[in-house]
């Protein structure tokens, strides 16, 4: 079958990170025009709102779109896009490489689903006098069920146990809500097997016995901490990649953006050495959410594959330049897809 999907240009490693995927695109068998938008942050200087608007008017067009890192200066690209694209659910699958270097020595298979709305990130704060600040902590229903529904399919699907995590004795209103959605999605899922944590005593619990969490589901600002520290934990913050989401009443996908975690890299940027392992496995995912859930699979597991043989790129150890490390991707998921 034949794609378009919207890509979105970034700055620092983001145009080697774009020739990563256009060669993927190339090599697979697999059909894919871009639509682009140039979100660096010389052209967003230049051409201001305007190019936001044209992002969100190209994932509406072709439903899927890859972004790569952009330079945060006063306002965050992914936080407009957030908004204006209304993504509710971001997705983050972590998982520990063999051959990838690690203070952590067991082993980590997660999939976190973080709320991308809400919690004390909606809100700056303002200053109340001189001595005291405070901000407004938002926690709403809908993006609740549709992070709980998205958890609960997912779980169902890898055949996992989900644990959902929040302060809620604490925070018994916000974080309260947020467990009673949970709860009440369970309900509609018997053959999960679901559990609830406090946050606090999850982040212990995943490094005392990481195996008994497979899906996890929280709210926006734990999320955040979550992801990096299991990022953390399995050796490198460059080897994660995401899924945003946005849904239909009907809980089906309406617009998903695919991203790396990790920044833009200006020290390496034009080296032709950056690790492109996190934009693989983004567009892994964005297989998978087109459809085309082999092809997705194979990707992931070739990346896997060539890591577990000990080849990669120089912030893992390695010799490989990114096109190096791209090709043997490739030519593993081609020898895949034969057999």
């Amino acid at each position: 079958m034949s794609y378009v999907i919207s890509e979105f240009l970034g700055d620092g490693i983001g145009s080697e990170l774009s020739h990563c995927v256009h060669t993927i695109m190339q090599e697979l068998p697999v059909e894919v025009e871009f639509k682009q938008v140039d979100l660096s942050l010389e052209n967003r200087k230049r051409e201001g709102k305007k190019l936001y608007d044209q992002a969100a008017e190209y994932i509406n067009q072709t439903k899927f779109a890859v972004k790569y890192p952009t330079t945060t200066k006063s306002v965050s690209p992914n936080a407009i896009l957030r908004k204006l694209c209304k993504f509710s659910v971001i997705h983050r699958p972590v998982v520990s490489i063999p051959g990838v270097k690690s203070n952590f020595t067991k082993s980590i298979d997660v999939d976190i689903v973080r709320i991308a709305t809400g919690g004390t990130y909606e809100d700056p704060g303002r200053l109340i006098g001189n001595d005291s600040a405070v901000s407004i902590r938002i926690v709403e229903r809908k993006p609740c069920e549709e992070a709980s529904r998205f958890a609960f399919k997912l779980a169902q699907s890898k055949k996992k146990a989900l644990t959902s995590a929040s302060k809620y004795t604490i925070q018994s209103v916000t974080d309260g809500l947020f467990q009673d959605v949970i709860d009440a999605m369970s309900k509609e899922f018997p053959d999960v097997t679901h559990r609830k944590e406090l946050f606090d005593a999850l982040l212990a619990k995943i490094i005392i016995k990481p195996e008994d969490f497979g899906i996890i589901v929280v709210l926006n600002e734990y999320g955040d901490f979550l992801s990096d520290m299991t990022c953390g934990l399995v050796g490198s913050l460059g080897i994660g990649g995401s899924g945003n989401y946005s849904f239909n009443q009907d809980g089906s996908i309406r617009v998903a953006m695919f991203d790396p975690a990790g920044g833009t890299a200006p020290d390496i940027a034009g080296k032709n050495i950056c690790n492109p392992t996190a934009i693989i496995f983004a567009v892994s995912l964005l297989f998978e959410a087109m459809g085309e859930v082999m092809l997705g699979a194979h990707l992931r597991e070739s990346t896997l594959n060539i890591l577990v043989n000990g080849e990669s790129t120089p912030d893992l150890g390695g010799n490989c330049t990114t096109q190096e490390f791209t090709t043997k991707v490739i030519g593993e998921c081609l020898k895949r897809l034969e057999t």
